[in-house]
């Protein structure tokens, strides 16, 4: 399981896509206050449909809260001024995926603090930086596929056919 880190985040939308994203992969979601929203936002529930159940969220005062609770944790901070891809590192189940608030991003002495795990997504330039969800979505996926998507369901069906069975 990978662990999703929004500090401070800001839009109750992207934050209830990132809820639905977390529901899919099987992360736990940890917010870090102050929230942009309250929890019971109705464009946050919206956004989250009907996943919050299968979600594990954690609230925190500060990123240092965290920190203290998983010391042995590896965390990544994920940053349009990092300075290797977000591909080039090898995630491992338990992970922690660090994104900062929409407007902001995540701090820059956090990210001085954390030089080594700072990775970005590559872009074009011009481009200041992805939607906090979509970047979420790239993140975990990358990190899923490194780790073969353990435990996930990598084929589906239809709902009124068949698929043809393939030939050996």
């Amino acid at each position: 399981m990978f662990h999703i880190v929004l500090i401070e985040p800001e839009i109750p939308q992207n934050t209830g896509n990132i809820v639905r994203t977390c529901a899919a992969t099987g992360a736990h979601l940890h917010l870090i206050r102050p929230l942009g929203f309250e929890v019971s936002d109705k464009y946050l529930k919206r956004a989250g449909l009907d996943y919050w159940h299968f979600v594990d969220i954690s609230y925190y005062d500060n990123v240092f809260q965290l920190f203290d609770r998983f010391p042995e944790a590896n965390f990544y901070f994920f940053t349009s001024k990092g300075r290797r891809a977000h591909s080039e590192v090898h995630y491992s189940d338990g992970d922690f995926l660090v994104f900062g608030k929409e407007t902001a991003g995540i701090p820059e002495e956090l990210l001085l603090a954390h030089e080594k795990n700072c990775v970005r997504i590559p872009m074009l330039g011009g481009v200041r930086c992805l939607n906090l969800s979509n970047a979420v979505a790239v993140a975990v996926y990358e990190a899923l596929r490194q780790t073969d998507f353990a435990g996930m369901e990598t084929e589906g069906e239809l709902h009124r056919l068949k698929w043809q069975e393939e030939n050996p």
